[in-house]
Protein backbone atom coordinates (compact mmCIF):
# COMPACT_ATOMS: atom_id res chain seq x y z
CA UNK A 1 0.00 0.00 0.00
CA UNK A 2 2.85 2.39 0.74
CA UNK A 3 3.71 2.59 -2.98
CA UNK A 4 0.28 4.11 -3.63
CA UNK A 5 1.01 6.96 -1.24
CA UNK A 6 4.51 7.42 -2.66
CA UNK A 7 2.97 7.77 -6.12
CA UNK A 8 0.43 10.28 -4.86
CA UNK A 9 3.13 12.36 -3.17
CA UNK A 10 5.21 12.29 -6.36
CA UNK A 11 2.19 13.52 -8.34
CA UNK A 12 1.61 16.27 -5.80
CA UNK A 13 5.24 17.35 -6.12
CA UNK A 14 4.82 17.64 -9.88
CA UNK A 15 2.00 20.13 -9.26
CA UNK A 16 4.14 21.97 -6.73
CA UNK A 17 7.02 22.32 -9.19
CA UNK A 18 4.65 23.58 -11.88
CA UNK A 19 3.24 26.16 -9.44
CA UNK A 20 6.69 27.10 -8.03
CA UNK A 21 5.63 25.99 -4.54
CA UNK A 22 8.18 24.60 -2.08
CA UNK A 23 5.75 23.17 0.48
CA UNK A 24 2.10 22.22 0.46
CA UNK A 25 0.03 21.70 3.62
CA UNK A 26 -3.03 19.46 3.89
CA UNK A 27 -5.03 19.74 7.10
CA UNK A 28 -7.71 17.14 6.32
CA UNK A 29 -10.75 19.30 6.96
CA UNK A 30 -13.51 20.66 4.72
CA UNK A 31 -14.74 24.19 3.85
CA UNK A 32 -16.68 24.17 7.14
CA UNK A 33 -13.57 23.29 9.18
CA UNK A 34 -15.24 20.11 10.44
CA UNK A 35 -13.56 17.53 12.66
CA UNK A 36 -15.12 14.67 10.71
CA UNK A 37 -15.54 15.28 6.99
CA UNK A 38 -17.26 13.85 3.90
CA UNK A 39 -15.06 11.51 1.85
CA UNK A 40 -14.37 14.27 -0.67
CA UNK A 41 -12.23 16.14 1.85
CA UNK A 42 -10.35 13.22 3.44
CA UNK A 43 -7.17 14.66 1.95
CA UNK A 44 -4.79 13.57 4.70
CA UNK A 45 -5.96 9.97 4.39
CA UNK A 46 -5.61 10.18 0.60
CA UNK A 47 -2.02 11.41 0.66
CA UNK A 48 -0.73 9.47 3.70
CA UNK A 49 -3.03 6.58 4.64
CA UNK A 50 -3.57 8.04 8.12
CA UNK A 51 -7.31 8.10 8.87
CA UNK A 52 -7.46 9.78 12.30
CA UNK A 53 -9.65 12.84 12.82
CA UNK A 54 -6.70 15.12 13.68
CA UNK A 55 -3.71 15.25 11.36
CA UNK A 56 -1.81 17.70 9.17
CA UNK A 57 0.56 16.65 6.38
CA UNK A 58 3.30 18.88 5.00
CA UNK A 59 4.92 17.88 1.71
CA UNK A 60 8.06 19.61 0.45
CA UNK A 61 9.97 18.79 -2.72
CA UNK A 62 12.31 16.56 -0.71
CA UNK A 63 10.49 15.45 2.46
CA UNK A 64 7.09 14.93 4.07
CA UNK A 65 5.82 14.86 7.64
CA UNK A 66 2.54 14.38 9.52
CA UNK A 67 1.61 16.13 12.78
CA UNK A 68 -0.97 14.52 15.06
CA UNK A 69 -1.79 14.50 18.76
CA UNK A 70 -1.29 11.84 21.43
CA UNK A 71 -4.56 10.07 20.65
CA UNK A 72 -3.05 8.87 17.38
CA UNK A 73 0.70 8.46 18.00
CA UNK A 74 0.68 4.66 17.75
CA UNK A 75 -1.93 4.48 15.00
CA UNK A 76 -0.13 7.10 12.90
CA UNK A 77 3.24 5.39 13.23
CA UNK A 78 1.72 2.17 11.91
CA UNK A 79 -0.11 3.94 9.06
CA UNK A 80 2.98 5.85 7.91
CA UNK A 81 5.27 2.82 7.84
CA UNK A 82 6.83 2.61 4.40
CA UNK A 83 5.43 5.89 3.09
CA UNK A 84 8.51 7.98 3.79
CA UNK A 85 6.35 10.42 5.77
CA UNK A 86 7.84 11.31 9.14
CA UNK A 87 5.64 11.31 12.25
CA UNK A 88 5.68 14.51 14.28
CA UNK A 89 4.25 13.94 17.76
CA UNK A 90 2.42 17.19 18.33
CA UNK A 91 2.45 18.49 21.90
CA UNK A 92 5.82 17.02 22.87
CA UNK A 93 8.56 19.46 23.83
CA UNK A 94 11.04 18.29 21.20
CA UNK A 95 8.55 18.33 18.30
CA UNK A 96 9.02 21.33 15.97
CA UNK A 97 5.98 23.31 14.92
CA UNK A 98 4.92 23.11 11.29
CA UNK A 99 6.41 26.57 10.45
CA UNK A 100 9.67 25.69 12.25
CA UNK A 101 10.02 22.45 10.31
CA UNK A 102 9.18 24.16 7.01
CA UNK A 103 11.71 26.89 7.78
CA UNK A 104 14.43 24.30 8.27
CA UNK A 105 13.44 22.36 5.14
CA UNK A 106 13.35 25.49 2.94
CA UNK A 107 16.54 27.07 4.23
CA UNK A 108 18.24 26.77 0.85
CA UNK A 109 15.18 26.80 -1.39
CA UNK A 110 15.03 29.24 -4.33
CA UNK A 111 11.23 29.84 -4.13
CA UNK A 112 10.38 29.90 -0.39
CA UNK A 113 6.63 29.75 -0.99
CA UNK A 114 4.15 27.59 0.91
CA UNK A 115 0.62 26.91 -0.34
CA UNK A 116 -2.70 25.83 1.18
CA UNK A 117 -6.28 25.57 0.00
CA UNK A 118 -7.88 28.64 1.59
CA UNK A 119 -11.29 26.96 1.44
CA UNK A 120 -10.19 24.56 4.17
CA UNK A 121 -8.34 26.86 6.56
CA UNK A 122 -9.91 29.29 9.00
CA UNK A 123 -9.02 32.97 8.82
CA UNK A 124 -7.18 32.75 12.14
CA UNK A 125 -5.23 29.70 11.01
CA UNK A 126 -4.14 31.45 7.83
CA UNK A 127 -3.06 34.63 9.60
CA UNK A 128 -1.21 32.67 12.28
CA UNK A 129 0.56 30.56 9.67
CA UNK A 130 1.51 33.65 7.65
CA UNK A 131 3.05 35.31 10.70
CA UNK A 132 4.97 32.21 11.76
CA UNK A 133 6.30 31.56 8.24
CA UNK A 134 7.39 35.18 7.98
CA UNK A 135 9.44 34.68 11.14
CA UNK A 136 11.16 31.72 9.51
CA UNK A 137 13.00 34.01 7.12
CA UNK A 138 10.35 35.66 4.97
CA UNK A 139 8.58 32.57 3.66
CA UNK A 140 5.35 33.57 1.91
CA UNK A 141 1.98 31.82 2.00
CA UNK A 142 -0.30 31.27 -0.96
CA UNK A 143 -3.94 30.48 -0.14
CA UNK A 144 -5.60 29.72 -3.48
CA UNK A 145 -4.19 26.34 -4.50
CA UNK A 146 -6.14 23.08 -4.33
CA UNK A 147 -3.21 20.96 -5.45
CA UNK A 148 -5.21 17.73 -5.41
CA UNK A 149 -7.54 18.83 -8.23
CA UNK A 150 -5.47 16.94 -10.78
CA UNK A 151 -3.77 14.49 -8.40
CA UNK A 152 -6.95 12.92 -6.94
CA UNK A 153 -8.47 11.74 -10.19
CA UNK A 154 -11.27 9.65 -8.63
CA UNK A 155 -12.10 12.12 -5.89
CA UNK A 156 -15.60 11.47 -4.45
CA UNK A 157 -18.34 13.98 -5.19
CA UNK A 158 -19.98 15.98 -2.46
CA UNK A 159 -22.84 13.97 -0.91
CA UNK A 160 -26.44 14.66 -1.91
CA UNK A 161 -28.49 13.05 0.89
CA UNK A 162 -31.81 14.89 1.52
CA UNK A 163 -32.23 16.74 4.82
CA UNK A 164 -35.06 16.01 7.25
CA UNK A 165 -36.87 18.08 9.87
CA UNK A 166 -35.97 17.47 13.51
CA UNK A 167 -39.37 17.50 15.25
CA UNK A 168 -40.01 20.15 17.87
CA UNK A 169 -40.75 17.31 20.33
CA UNK A 170 -36.99 16.65 20.28
CA UNK A 171 -35.61 20.13 19.48
CA UNK A 172 -37.60 22.01 22.12
CA UNK A 173 -37.29 25.43 20.43
CA UNK A 174 -38.38 26.71 17.04
CA UNK A 175 -35.99 28.01 14.45
CA UNK A 176 -37.74 31.39 14.53
CA UNK A 177 -37.12 31.66 18.27
CA UNK A 178 -33.47 30.65 17.87
CA UNK A 179 -33.02 33.29 15.17
CA UNK A 180 -34.53 35.90 17.49
CA UNK A 181 -32.05 34.96 20.21
CA UNK A 182 -29.14 35.02 17.78
CA UNK A 183 -30.11 38.45 16.42
CA UNK A 184 -30.36 39.78 19.97
CA UNK A 185 -26.85 38.48 20.70
CA UNK A 186 -25.57 40.06 17.49
CA UNK A 187 -27.04 43.42 18.46
CA UNK A 188 -25.13 43.24 21.73
CA UNK A 189 -21.95 43.08 19.62
CA UNK A 190 -23.22 45.88 17.33
CA UNK A 191 -23.45 43.46 14.41
CA UNK A 192 -26.28 43.38 11.85
CA UNK A 193 -25.83 39.79 10.75
CA UNK A 194 -23.51 36.80 10.57
CA UNK A 195 -22.48 33.83 8.46
CA UNK A 196 -22.90 30.47 10.16
CA UNK A 197 -20.36 28.05 8.66
CA UNK A 198 -20.11 25.25 11.24
CA UNK A 199 -22.37 22.42 10.11
CA UNK A 200 -23.67 21.48 13.56
CA UNK A 201 -24.56 25.13 14.23
CA UNK A 202 -26.59 25.29 11.00
CA UNK A 203 -28.38 22.03 11.80
CA UNK A 204 -29.16 23.14 15.37
CA UNK A 205 -30.51 26.56 14.35
CA UNK A 206 -32.73 25.18 11.59
CA UNK A 207 -33.88 22.01 13.40
CA UNK A 208 -32.78 20.00 10.39
CA UNK A 209 -30.61 16.90 10.17
CA UNK A 210 -28.75 15.21 7.32
CA UNK A 211 -26.35 12.38 6.57
CA UNK A 212 -23.42 13.89 4.69
CA UNK A 213 -20.81 12.76 7.21
CA UNK A 214 -20.49 9.28 8.66
CA UNK A 215 -21.85 9.13 12.25
CA UNK A 216 -22.74 12.85 12.17
CA UNK A 217 -26.31 13.91 11.22
CA UNK A 218 -25.11 16.99 9.32
CA UNK A 219 -25.44 18.44 5.83
CA UNK A 220 -23.15 20.68 3.78
CA UNK A 221 -24.55 24.20 3.98
CA UNK A 222 -24.09 27.78 5.13
CA UNK A 223 -26.61 30.02 6.84
CA UNK A 224 -26.44 33.78 6.21
CA UNK A 225 -28.39 35.67 8.86
CA UNK A 226 -29.31 39.34 8.35
CA UNK A 227 -31.41 41.60 10.57
CA UNK A 228 -34.70 40.66 8.89
CA UNK A 229 -34.00 37.60 6.73
CA UNK A 230 -31.93 34.43 6.63
CA UNK A 231 -30.72 32.33 3.69
CA UNK A 232 -29.67 28.69 3.70
CA UNK A 233 -27.06 27.89 1.04
CA UNK A 234 -27.40 24.19 0.21
CA UNK A 235 -27.52 21.85 -2.76
CA UNK A 236 -31.17 22.26 -3.90
CA UNK A 237 -31.56 18.52 -4.50
CA UNK A 238 -31.36 17.99 -0.71
CA UNK A 239 -34.38 20.19 0.02
CA UNK A 240 -37.81 18.65 -0.45
CA UNK A 241 -40.93 20.75 -0.92
CA UNK A 242 -41.88 19.93 2.67
CA UNK A 243 -38.56 21.21 4.01
CA UNK A 244 -38.65 24.29 1.79
CA UNK A 245 -42.15 25.14 3.03
CA UNK A 246 -41.08 24.55 6.63
CA UNK A 247 -38.08 26.87 6.25
CA UNK A 248 -40.19 29.57 4.65
CA UNK A 249 -42.51 29.45 7.63
CA UNK A 250 -39.51 29.96 9.95
CA UNK A 251 -38.28 32.97 7.95
CA UNK A 252 -35.51 31.21 6.03
CA UNK A 253 -34.98 31.28 2.26
CA UNK A 254 -32.97 28.77 0.22
CA UNK A 255 -30.20 29.35 -2.32
CA UNK A 256 -27.65 27.12 -4.04
CA UNK A 257 -24.64 26.03 -1.96
CA UNK A 258 -22.25 27.36 -4.60
CA UNK A 259 -23.70 30.87 -4.29
CA UNK A 260 -22.53 31.57 -0.74
CA UNK A 261 -19.65 33.84 -1.81
CA UNK A 262 -22.06 35.78 -4.02
CA UNK A 263 -24.47 35.97 -1.09
CA UNK A 264 -21.75 37.57 1.00
CA UNK A 265 -20.91 40.04 -1.78
CA UNK A 266 -24.60 40.95 -2.11
CA UNK A 267 -25.14 41.17 1.66
CA UNK A 268 -26.96 44.47 2.22
CA UNK A 269 -26.44 45.32 5.92
CA UNK A 270 -23.89 47.82 7.26
CA UNK A 271 -21.71 45.16 8.86
CA UNK A 272 -21.44 41.42 9.46
CA UNK A 273 -19.98 39.36 12.29
CA UNK A 274 -17.55 36.71 11.08
CA UNK A 275 -15.92 34.28 13.50
CA UNK A 276 -12.29 33.91 12.34
CA UNK A 277 -12.12 30.45 13.88
CA UNK A 278 -15.25 29.17 12.12
CA UNK A 279 -15.25 30.87 8.69
CA UNK A 280 -12.73 29.76 6.11
CA UNK A 281 -10.18 32.21 4.72
CA UNK A 282 -11.79 32.58 1.29
CA UNK A 283 -15.26 33.39 2.57
CA UNK A 284 -13.92 35.63 5.32
CA UNK A 285 -12.72 37.98 2.57
CA UNK A 286 -15.73 37.61 0.25
CA UNK A 287 -17.88 40.37 1.76
CA UNK A 288 -17.61 44.05 0.88
CA UNK A 289 -19.10 45.13 4.21
CA UNK A 290 -17.43 46.05 7.47
CA UNK A 291 -16.50 42.88 9.36
CA UNK A 292 -17.03 42.53 13.08
CA UNK A 293 -14.36 40.03 14.07
CA UNK A 294 -15.73 38.12 17.06
CA UNK A 295 -16.72 34.63 18.21
CA UNK A 296 -20.07 33.39 16.96
CA UNK A 297 -22.74 33.46 19.69
CA UNK A 298 -24.22 30.16 18.47
CA UNK A 299 -21.91 27.51 19.98
CA UNK A 300 -22.48 28.81 23.51
CA UNK A 301 -26.25 28.82 22.93
CA UNK A 302 -26.22 25.31 21.48
CA UNK A 303 -24.11 23.97 24.35
CA UNK A 304 -26.78 24.76 26.97
CA UNK A 305 -29.48 22.17 26.43
CA UNK A 306 -33.10 23.22 26.92
CA UNK A 307 -35.45 21.15 29.06
CA UNK A 308 -36.70 19.15 26.08
CA UNK A 309 -33.17 18.31 24.99
CA UNK A 310 -32.26 17.30 28.55
CA UNK A 311 -35.24 14.96 28.72
CA UNK A 312 -34.24 13.56 25.34
CA UNK A 313 -30.71 12.89 26.55
CA UNK A 314 -32.04 10.98 29.55
CA UNK A 315 -34.35 8.88 27.37
CA UNK A 316 -31.55 8.16 24.87
CA UNK A 317 -29.14 7.25 27.66
CA UNK A 318 -31.68 4.83 29.15
CA UNK A 319 -32.08 3.02 25.83
CA UNK A 320 -28.34 3.08 25.26
CA UNK A 321 -27.79 1.69 28.76
CA UNK A 322 -30.15 -1.19 28.03
CA UNK A 323 -28.15 -2.06 24.91
CA UNK A 324 -24.82 -1.71 26.74
CA UNK A 325 -25.97 -3.92 29.61
CA UNK A 326 -27.28 -6.55 27.21
CA UNK A 327 -23.91 -6.43 25.47
CA UNK A 328 -21.85 -6.76 28.66
CA UNK A 329 -24.02 -9.63 29.89
CA UNK A 330 -23.61 -11.40 26.54
CA UNK A 331 -19.86 -10.72 26.44
CA UNK A 332 -19.10 -12.58 29.66
CA UNK A 333 -20.57 -15.84 28.44
CA UNK A 334 -19.59 -15.42 24.78
CA UNK A 335 -15.89 -14.92 25.53
CA UNK A 336 -15.90 -17.96 27.78
CA UNK A 337 -17.36 -20.03 24.91
CA UNK A 338 -14.79 -18.67 22.46
CA UNK A 339 -14.96 -17.32 18.92
CA UNK A 340 -15.52 -13.62 19.78
CA UNK A 341 -13.18 -11.05 18.20
CA UNK A 342 -12.86 -7.29 18.48
CA UNK A 343 -14.81 -6.81 15.25
CA UNK A 344 -17.58 -9.28 16.10
CA UNK A 345 -17.98 -7.75 19.57
CA UNK A 346 -18.29 -4.27 18.04
CA UNK A 347 -20.89 -5.56 15.57
CA UNK A 348 -22.86 -7.25 18.36
CA UNK A 349 -23.00 -3.96 20.27
CA UNK A 350 -24.13 -2.07 17.16
CA UNK A 351 -26.88 -4.62 16.53
CA UNK A 352 -28.15 -4.33 20.12
CA UNK A 353 -28.28 -0.55 19.84
CA UNK A 354 -30.12 -0.88 16.54
CA UNK A 355 -32.91 -2.76 18.33
CA UNK A 356 -33.64 0.32 20.46
CA UNK A 357 -36.34 2.82 19.39
CA UNK A 358 -35.22 6.05 17.67
CA UNK A 359 -31.76 4.63 16.85
CA UNK A 360 -30.19 6.42 13.87
CA UNK A 361 -26.70 4.89 13.77
CA UNK A 362 -23.42 5.08 15.64
CA UNK A 363 -22.14 8.41 16.95
CA UNK A 364 -18.58 7.37 16.04
CA UNK A 365 -16.78 4.22 14.93
CA UNK A 366 -16.62 1.84 17.88
CA UNK A 367 -13.27 1.46 19.60
CA UNK A 368 -13.11 -2.22 20.58
CA UNK A 369 -9.57 -2.76 21.84
CA UNK A 370 -8.25 -5.91 23.51
CA UNK A 371 -5.13 -5.86 25.71
CA UNK A 372 -2.28 -4.02 23.94
CA UNK A 373 -4.71 -2.52 21.41
CA UNK A 374 -6.26 -0.63 24.34
CA UNK A 375 -3.09 1.46 24.53
CA UNK A 376 -3.93 2.90 21.08
CA UNK A 377 -6.24 5.68 22.21
CA UNK A 378 -8.41 5.79 19.06
CA UNK A 379 -7.91 2.22 17.88
CA UNK A 380 -10.51 0.94 15.42
CA UNK A 381 -10.47 -2.81 14.71
CA UNK A 382 -10.25 -3.84 11.08
CA UNK A 383 -10.00 -7.17 9.30
CA UNK A 384 -6.22 -6.71 9.29
CA UNK A 385 -5.92 -5.98 13.03
CA UNK A 386 -8.83 -7.99 14.46
CA UNK A 387 -7.88 -10.38 17.27
CA UNK A 388 -9.82 -12.94 19.34
CA UNK A 389 -10.95 -12.02 22.84
CA UNK A 390 -9.48 -14.46 25.34
CA UNK A 391 -10.84 -15.10 28.88
CA UNK A 392 -8.10 -12.97 30.44
CA UNK A 393 -6.94 -9.37 30.43
CA UNK A 394 -8.70 -6.10 29.66
CA UNK A 395 -11.05 -5.15 26.82
CA UNK A 396 -11.69 -1.41 26.25
CA UNK A 397 -14.92 -0.46 24.46
CA UNK A 398 -15.55 3.22 23.62
CA UNK A 399 -18.80 3.57 21.72
CA UNK A 400 -21.94 5.60 21.25
CA UNK A 401 -25.21 5.90 19.40
CA UNK A 402 -27.18 8.54 17.58
CA UNK A 403 -30.85 8.64 18.58
CA UNK A 404 -33.49 11.11 17.46
CA UNK A 405 -33.59 12.45 21.02
CA UNK A 406 -29.89 12.44 21.91
CA UNK A 407 -26.30 11.41 21.30
CA UNK A 408 -24.44 8.98 23.57
CA UNK A 409 -20.75 8.42 24.33
CA UNK A 410 -19.57 5.80 26.84
CA UNK A 411 -16.37 3.90 27.59
CA UNK A 412 -16.09 0.78 29.70
CA UNK A 413 -12.95 -1.23 30.31
CA UNK A 414 -13.89 -4.84 31.02
CA UNK A 415 -12.06 -7.67 32.78
CA UNK A 416 -12.44 -10.75 30.58
CA UNK A 417 -10.69 -12.97 33.12
CA UNK A 418 -7.58 -12.94 35.34
CA UNK A 419 -5.67 -9.65 35.46
CA UNK A 420 -2.18 -8.67 36.49
CA UNK A 421 -1.72 -6.59 39.63
CA UNK A 422 -0.56 -3.72 37.40
CA UNK A 423 -3.80 -3.87 35.41
CA UNK A 424 -5.92 -3.87 38.57
CA UNK A 425 -3.96 -0.98 40.08
CA UNK A 426 -4.14 1.18 36.93
CA UNK A 427 -7.83 0.40 36.48
CA UNK A 428 -8.61 1.40 40.06
CA UNK A 429 -6.65 4.64 39.77
CA UNK A 430 -8.48 5.57 36.56
CA UNK A 431 -11.78 4.84 38.31
CA UNK A 432 -10.66 6.97 41.25
CA UNK A 433 -9.80 9.83 38.85
CA UNK A 434 -13.22 9.50 37.21
CA UNK A 435 -15.01 9.67 40.55
CA UNK A 436 -12.98 12.63 41.86
CA UNK A 437 -14.16 14.74 38.92
CA UNK A 438 -17.70 13.38 39.22
CA UNK A 439 -17.85 14.52 42.87
CA UNK A 440 -16.83 18.12 42.09
CA UNK A 441 -18.86 21.06 43.37
CA UNK A 442 -17.80 24.25 41.63
CA UNK A 443 -18.88 27.88 41.21
CA UNK A 444 -20.98 28.81 38.21
CA UNK A 445 -18.69 29.98 35.36
CA UNK A 446 -15.77 27.78 36.42
CA UNK A 447 -13.88 26.61 33.33
CA UNK A 448 -13.13 23.04 32.39
CA UNK A 449 -9.41 23.73 32.61
CA UNK A 450 -9.80 24.64 36.28
CA UNK A 451 -11.47 21.28 36.96
CA UNK A 452 -9.20 19.10 34.83
CA UNK A 453 -6.62 18.43 37.54
CA UNK A 454 -9.27 16.96 39.84
CA UNK A 455 -9.14 13.85 37.66
CA UNK A 456 -5.64 14.06 36.29
CA UNK A 457 -4.02 14.83 39.65
CA UNK A 458 -5.04 11.40 41.03
CA UNK A 459 -2.91 9.76 38.34
CA UNK A 460 -0.04 12.23 38.62
CA UNK A 461 0.51 11.16 42.21
CA UNK A 462 1.37 7.70 40.89
CA UNK A 463 3.50 8.82 37.96
CA UNK A 464 0.72 8.25 35.43
CA UNK A 465 -0.57 10.67 32.80
CA UNK A 466 -2.71 10.92 29.67
CA UNK A 467 -2.44 13.53 26.96
CA UNK A 468 -6.02 13.74 25.66
CA UNK A 469 -8.70 15.91 27.22
CA UNK A 470 -10.69 14.73 30.21
CA UNK A 471 -14.05 15.80 28.78
CA UNK A 472 -15.88 17.32 25.83
CA UNK A 473 -19.39 18.52 25.13
CA UNK A 474 -21.91 16.22 23.44
CA UNK A 475 -24.57 17.35 20.96
CA UNK A 476 -28.33 16.72 21.04
CA UNK A 477 -28.60 14.33 18.08
CA UNK A 478 -25.63 16.20 16.67
CA UNK A 479 -21.86 15.78 16.97
CA UNK A 480 -20.44 13.56 19.68
CA UNK A 481 -17.67 16.16 20.10
CA UNK A 482 -19.23 19.56 20.74
CA UNK A 483 -17.70 22.80 21.99
CA UNK A 484 -16.97 25.38 22.96
CA UNK A 485 -16.48 24.02 26.51
CA UNK A 486 -14.03 21.26 27.31
CA UNK A 487 -12.31 19.76 30.36
CA UNK A 488 -8.63 19.60 29.50
CA UNK A 489 -5.16 20.82 30.54
CA UNK A 490 -4.88 23.38 27.76
CA UNK A 491 -6.59 26.66 28.60
CA UNK A 492 -10.21 26.70 27.48
CA UNK A 493 -11.88 29.91 28.71
CA UNK A 494 -15.51 28.89 28.06
CA UNK A 495 -17.39 28.88 31.40
CA UNK A 496 -19.31 25.78 32.45
CA UNK A 497 -23.04 26.46 32.77
CA UNK A 498 -26.04 24.52 34.01
CA UNK A 499 -27.61 22.63 31.11
CA UNK A 500 -24.33 21.75 29.39
CA UNK A 501 -23.43 18.14 28.70
CA UNK A 502 -19.84 16.99 29.07
CA UNK A 503 -17.96 13.70 29.24
CA UNK A 504 -15.73 12.47 32.08
CA UNK A 505 -13.11 10.15 30.59
CA UNK A 506 -9.68 9.92 32.23
CA UNK A 507 -7.44 7.09 31.07
CA UNK A 508 -4.00 5.48 31.16
CA UNK A 509 -2.33 3.90 28.11
CA UNK A 510 0.76 1.71 28.47
CA UNK A 511 2.15 0.95 25.04
CA UNK A 512 2.27 -2.72 24.01
CA UNK A 513 0.54 -3.71 27.28
CA UNK A 514 -2.99 -2.36 27.81
CA UNK A 515 -5.15 0.73 28.16
CA UNK A 516 -7.87 1.78 30.60
CA UNK A 517 -10.53 4.46 30.12
CA UNK A 518 -13.81 4.92 31.99
CA UNK A 519 -16.28 7.41 30.53
CA UNK A 520 -19.72 8.70 31.43
CA UNK A 521 -21.62 11.55 29.83
CA UNK A 522 -22.72 14.11 32.42
CA UNK A 523 -25.24 16.94 32.70
CA UNK A 524 -24.22 20.08 34.57
CA UNK A 525 -26.95 21.02 37.04
CA UNK A 526 -27.40 23.52 39.92
CA UNK A 527 -26.06 22.26 43.27
CA UNK A 528 -26.65 25.04 45.79
CA UNK A 529 -26.57 28.78 46.32
CA UNK A 530 -24.68 30.28 49.23
CA UNK A 531 -23.55 33.74 50.22
CA UNK A 532 -20.55 33.08 47.99
CA UNK A 533 -22.69 32.50 44.93
CA UNK A 534 -24.23 29.74 42.83
CA UNK A 535 -22.57 26.32 42.70
CA UNK A 536 -22.93 23.54 40.11
CA UNK A 537 -22.35 19.80 40.03
CA UNK A 538 -22.39 16.88 37.60
CA UNK A 539 -25.31 14.48 37.16
CA UNK A 540 -24.45 11.23 35.34
CA UNK A 541 -26.58 10.68 32.25
CA UNK A 542 -24.92 7.38 31.30
CA UNK A 543 -26.60 4.31 32.79
CA UNK A 544 -24.30 1.29 32.66
CA UNK A 545 -22.38 -0.74 35.25
CA UNK A 546 -18.72 0.06 35.85
CA UNK A 547 -16.82 -3.22 36.08
CA UNK A 548 -16.05 -3.97 39.72
CA UNK A 549 -13.92 -7.08 39.13
CA UNK A 550 -10.63 -5.17 38.61
CA UNK A 551 -11.19 -2.79 41.54
CA UNK A 552 -8.76 -2.72 44.46
CA UNK A 553 -11.23 -1.36 47.02
CA UNK A 554 -8.50 -0.25 49.44
CA UNK A 555 -7.34 2.37 46.94
CA UNK A 556 -10.74 4.10 46.96
CA UNK A 557 -11.67 6.71 49.57
CA UNK A 558 -14.94 6.26 51.49
CA UNK A 559 -16.74 8.98 49.50
CA UNK A 560 -15.58 7.35 46.26
CA UNK A 561 -16.96 3.97 47.34
CA UNK A 562 -20.21 5.65 48.39
CA UNK A 563 -20.59 7.35 45.00
CA UNK A 564 -19.90 4.10 43.13
CA UNK A 565 -22.43 2.20 45.22
CA UNK A 566 -25.07 4.91 44.77
CA UNK A 567 -24.43 5.05 41.03
CA UNK A 568 -24.90 1.31 40.71
CA UNK A 569 -28.16 1.45 42.66
CA UNK A 570 -29.39 4.07 40.18
CA UNK A 571 -28.28 1.97 37.21
CA UNK A 572 -29.91 -1.18 38.55
CA UNK A 573 -33.24 0.51 39.29
CA UNK A 574 -33.35 2.21 35.89
CA UNK A 575 -32.41 -0.79 33.71
CA UNK A 576 -33.82 -3.87 35.46
CA UNK A 577 -37.41 -3.49 34.14
CA UNK A 578 -36.17 -3.67 30.53
CA UNK A 579 -34.00 -6.80 30.80
CA UNK A 580 -34.76 -10.50 30.62
CA UNK A 581 -34.23 -12.69 33.71
CA UNK A 582 -30.68 -13.74 32.78
CA UNK A 583 -29.69 -10.14 32.11
CA UNK A 584 -31.32 -9.03 35.34
CA UNK A 585 -29.31 -11.61 37.29
CA UNK A 586 -26.13 -10.43 35.57
CA UNK A 587 -26.93 -6.78 36.35
CA UNK A 588 -27.64 -7.60 40.01
CA UNK A 589 -24.17 -9.09 40.34
CA UNK A 590 -22.48 -6.36 38.27
CA UNK A 591 -23.95 -3.60 40.48
CA UNK A 592 -23.26 -5.28 43.83
CA UNK A 593 -22.20 -2.99 46.65
CA UNK A 594 -18.52 -2.61 47.46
Amino acid sequence: MSSIFNQRIDALRQVMRRESVDAYILNGTDPHLSEYVPDRWRTVAFISGFTGSAGTVVVTLEAAALWTDSRYFIEAQQALDGTGIMLMRDGLADTPTIPQWIGEQLRDSPFREVAVDGDCWSENEVQGLKNELRRQGGITLRTNLDALLTVWTDRPAAPKVPVVIQPLDYAGETTADKLRRIRAALREQHADGTLIAALDDVAWILNLRGADIECNPLFLSYLLIASDKATLFIDPCKVSDEVRTYLRGEGVGVDDYSNVAKGLRDYFEYNILLDPNQVNHRLFHATQREVVVAPSPVPAMKAVKNSTEQRGFKSAMLRDGIAMTQFLSWLDTAVARGGVTECSAAERLRALRAEQPLFQGLSFTTIAAYQEHGAIVHYEPTAATDVPLEPEGLFLVDSGGQYLDGTTDITRTIALGPLTEEQRRVYTLVLKAHIRLQLALFPDSTTGTQLDALARGVLWQHGLHYMHGTGHGVGAFLCVHEGPHQIRMQWKPTPLRAGMTVTNEPGVYLENRFGVRIENTLLIIPAMTTECGRFLRFEPLTLCPIDLRPVIAELLAPDEVAWLNDYHITVRKALTPYLNPDEQAWLEKATRQL
